[in-house]
């Protein structure tokens, strides 16, 4: 998991859009390639992570989960404002489809000034000082109450808003924290499909894998995209996520 970077305020953020030109023939052709009719098979169709009906089942499935775990959401949002000082809520920054930025939410997890102490523990990221992704383990950062959260994976019920808006779908590649200017060449590819709650890296290691792995799932994802395998991984997360193997 990530979350060590700085919250926007969410009247301050907007949707990015719009890419200078050059970034975006790199990511053009990175992910030119076409899918297959998710019903007919057909060559150049519609694949099933960019359906409408993958839309649709994604809108209604978050609705649903949103409306179940309304009392756990009230618990966890009251907890968390009377437990730390700062807002109950983290939006954050993060790239999406196509390289479009949006703000996901998260339950906050953090002290207040986490991003101010983010440099002075650099040297502690457990991919290398230089690496892309930036995890700690044991971060001095988290709040008591955030430990719990984020070994449970309750911090990110949150995203279901952005499912039911459409940034996100319940299963795809995890939104990175960093820009799509920041991704090498092989790695754009996975943003060829809208970003998931949920996915191959998940239910494979979780925060255990580096990101060249992850993209290679994504990747393998992507490839392999269908109804049958998003319930594979709905249906596997739960047990992973509850054993809180490579959460972090």
């Amino acid at each position: 998991m990530t979350g060590h970077e700085k919250g926007v305020p969410l009247n301050n953020l907007r949707r990015d859009n719009r890419l200078d030109p050059e970034h975006r023939m790199r990511l053009d052709s990175a992910i030119h390639m076409q899918g297959r009719g998710w019903i007919t098979g057909r060559d150049g169709g519609r694949p099933w992570t960019l359906s409408r009906t993958n839309r649709v089942v994604a809108c209604i499935g978050a609705l649903m989960i949103l409306v179940l775990v309304s009392p756990l959401l009230l618990g966890l949002a009251l907890t968390i404002k009377y437990t730390s000082p700062g807002p109950i809520l983290f939006v954050q920054k993060r790239t999406g489809y196509r390289g479009r930025s949006f703000g996901m939410y998260k339950f906050r997890t953090m002290v207040a000034n986490a991003e101010e102490l983010k440099e002075s523990l650099r040297h502690l990221n457990k991919h290398g000082a230089d690496a892309i992704d930036f995890k700690i383990d044991k971060d001095p950062r988290i709040t008591r109450i955030g430990g719990f959260l984020r070994r449970s994976s309750l911090d990110e019920l949150p995203n279901l808003i952005n499912v039911f808006t459409g940034d996100m779908r319940l299963v795809g590649p995890r939104p990175t924290s960093f820009s799509a200017y920041r991704y090498k060449d092989n790695h754009l590819a996975r943003l060829s499909i809208y970003p998931g709650m949920t996915g191959l890296w998940q239910i494979s290691g979780r925060s255990n894998i580096d990101f060249d792995q992850r993209v290679e799932l994504d990747l393998n994802y992507i490839a392999e995209q269908s109804l049958l395998l998003d319930l594979k991984i709905l249906l596997k997360t739960p047990f992973k996520v509850f054993s809180g193997h490579g959460a972090s």
